[in-house]
């Protein structure tokens, strides 16, 4: 029954989508708040499927990899409804609505919602963790949408070829400082999450926390680079992505709430 909701989501993003492919066909794209207020309409079904979700198994629901890559999407809307008005009505929306919806559509069709056979007793510090980490990601995946957005900006200036579309990206300056600040904000929770995983009172899987670290250093190294000035804000751009494409070949390892510890 909770799927409905999600099914239901994934169309409010979808709706999204085809209105941006349609405005684009016929070269008459301006952001406006329909996108937005569909992109809204499916974060409130998101929550609603992870309430009823959480309240049935009786902790956060982040204990499969169904569940992680729903809480992705949904930390992905949350991080994007946050960015700002000059971010959330350009084409920042037209990138994350695809984005949103291809998490949630794999999702739904993967064989991946299984139940665990073993009930776990809720840990608060091993939930922090786990959530923290996942509302990173989504700052992360914000981080790629924006340097991607700066990457085709550019390369339409260089060429001096610039389509009527690229006309509603926000200028080059504010893209990086988006693309900084979503990059600190999304360092600072997954550290937070990081930590926090050291307070939960169970053994640390080595492998995951390798990963984990991995990921950290990675991004750590990105605004160390940028703070000293040894990065051109291309560069960034281009590290955002592949730094987002690393972290999500891990992200089974946020799968954390579903030790195996008896109830």
């Amino acid at each position: 029954m909770d799927r409905l909701f999600l099914v239901a989501a994934t169309i409010c993003f979808l709706v999204a989508v085809g209105r941006t492919a349609l405005a684009l066909r016929a070269g008459v794209f301006s952001p406006g708040r329909f996108n937005f207020f569909a992109i809204v309409a499916g974060f409130f079904l998101q929550t609603t499927f992870l309430w009823l979700r959480g309240n049935a198994i009786g902790r956060c629901p982040i204990t499969n990899l169904f569940e992680v890559f729903i809480f992705l999407g949904w930390s992905i809307v949350l991080i994007y409804m946050l960015v700002g008005p000059a971010y959330r009505l350009s084409l920042m929306g037209a990138f994350t609505a695809p984005l949103v919806s291809a998490i949630q559509i794999f999702a739904l069709l993967a064989p991946i919602d299984t139940a665990h056979r073993v009930h776990v007793r809720p840990n608060a510090w091993l939930e922090f963790h786990a959530s923290m980490s996942m509302i990173a990601y989504g700052a992360f995946a914000l981080a790629c949408v924006a340097g991607l957005m700066y990457l085709v900006q550019e390369r339409q200036l260089k060429t001096r070829q610039m389509h009527s579309v690229f006309q509603h990206l926000p200028p080059l300056h504010d893209l990086f400082q988006a693309i900084t600040r979503l990059l600190w904000l999304g360092f600072a929770l997954y550290t937070a999450g990081l930590i926090s995983g050291f307070f939960t009172g169970q053994p640390l899987p080595m492998v995951k926390m390798a990963c984990a670290m991995g990921i950290w250093l990675f991004y750590g190294a990105i605004l160390q680079g940028r703070h000293f000035f040894r990065l051109a804000p291309r560069h960034v751009a281009v590290l955002c992505v592949i730094a987002f494409t690393a972290a999500v070949s891990v992200l089974w390892g946020i799968t954390f709430v579903s030790q195996r510890v008896p109830a």
